[in-house]
């Protein structure tokens, strides 16, 4: 079928917003008419200096719609359901069999390449020419996506839909680092180093577990307010030289949760350094820097990556959209959203601070 789609030809180059041709669902396959996409910093990989994506690919994994048509083999879904589309998985590693797909042996090839893992071309542009469409099995910056059974959830029929594609990714991050991977729970202190949504959704997703001392850090002053609206207790510039004292001084003798969502070294050893004896820091930011730790300051501290937040989607997004029915997850308050063809300056926006989650709408 003719679908519309952002295509980026090279790294250095604008989104093309042009017709392609997609192929019908195979095995194990949906179609999806996208209702809203995410974007999330994960794209910007697309633009790194001598990046693995392969190009022309169309990117996007924070998708959500509605499916148009099941491929040979799938039962558990069907046409006309409304979905969210999040990260793919193969389903039979041994960590997808302990429910622990974002730990799959085939992580990096299902998702961060963008190629199709079984080498068979699903999307052509008006030249004939392959464009690749299997970023994070969905490749959502289009008016339509193929996605996997193994990344698609089910959600109800009378959600703003188009406003629900961040809870695949950025979102379920940071929510999930707190909620599953730290076990942050009631009374506890954690510190949160990053604005951005991912480190947001850490903020919405802390107090809503009840813990008593949230510290925000960010360098954007109205990042640090918009933190204070969502639940953080405290909010720190990150250009602070005493931050570490500071954040410590906030929870007693150091707070037992921190989660770095910057990746930027200087900060990463804050965030360890905050740690009371005990305390557990998450990483979830990417970034190519190396970090430097103290070890006298890990002794009796846990450090730990996390991705996606260690989440099972179909599990953990119908628990974020609860939340939020209840008025204590109001993710919707990061978004703000643009046309499709409006991409490059959604990016741009987003990368100049000025939107905290951009959303695509076809």
């Amino acid at each position: 079928m003719r679908i519309e789609a952002a295509v980026l030809r090279a790294a250095d180059a604008p989104y093309s917003v042009e017709a392609v041709d997609l192929a019908e669902p195979g095995p194990g396959e949906v179609l999806v008419r996208i209702a809203g996409t995410g974007m999330c910093h994960t794209d910007l990989l697309g633009r790194a200096p001598g990046d693995r994506i392969a190009k022309p690919v169309i990117l996007g994994h924070e998708g959500s719609g509605v499916i148009e048509a099941v491929g040979p083999g799938v039962v558990s879904l069907r046409a006309g359901q409304h979905v969210v589309l999040s990260f793919d998985s193969c389903g039979g590693c041994a960590e997808c069999r302990g429910s622990r797909p974002t730990a799959c042996s085939r992580m990096t090839a299902l998702n961060m390449r963008g190629t199709p893992a079984d080498g068979v071309v699903r999307a052509r542009d008006e030249r004939g020419t392959a464009v690749n469409n299997r970023w994070f099995g969905q490749s959502s910056f289009a008016t339509h996506a193929l996605a996997t059974v193994a990344n698609t959830v089910p959600v109800a029929d009378d959600l703003p839909l188009e406003l629900l594609g961040p809870l695949g990714c950025g979102v379920q991050t940071g929510a999930g680092a707190m909620l599953i991977s730290l076990g942050v729970g009631v009374g506890d202190s954690v510190a949160i180093f990053g604005a951005g949504a991912v480190g947001l959704a850490a903020v919405m997703a802390a107090k809503a577990a009840g813990a008593t001392t949230i510290v925000a850090v960010d360098l954007n002053e109205a990042r640090r307010d918009l933190a204070l609206e969502l639940g953080a207790t405290h909010a720190l510039d990150g250009a602070d030289p005493d931050l570490t004292r500071r954040i410590r001084r906030l929870g007693g003798e150091g707070v037992r949760c921190s989660f770095d969502t910057t990746a930027v070294p200087a900060i990463v050893a804050a965030a360890v350094g905050c740690l009371r004896a005990g305390g557990v820091c998450g990483l979830a930011g990417v970034g190519s820097a190396e970090y430097r730790l103290d070890p006298m300051v890990l002794l009796g501290r846990t450090v730990k990556g996390i991705i996606v937040g260690d989440a099972v989607p179909q599990v953990f997004v119908p628990r974020l959209i609860e939340l939020w029915r209840l008025g204590r997850f109001p993710f919707d308050r990061l978004i703000r959203t643009y046309p499709l063809t409006s991409v490059n300056e959604a990016e741009a926006d987003a990368v100049e601070g000025k939107v905290v989650k951009p959303v695509l709408i076809p």
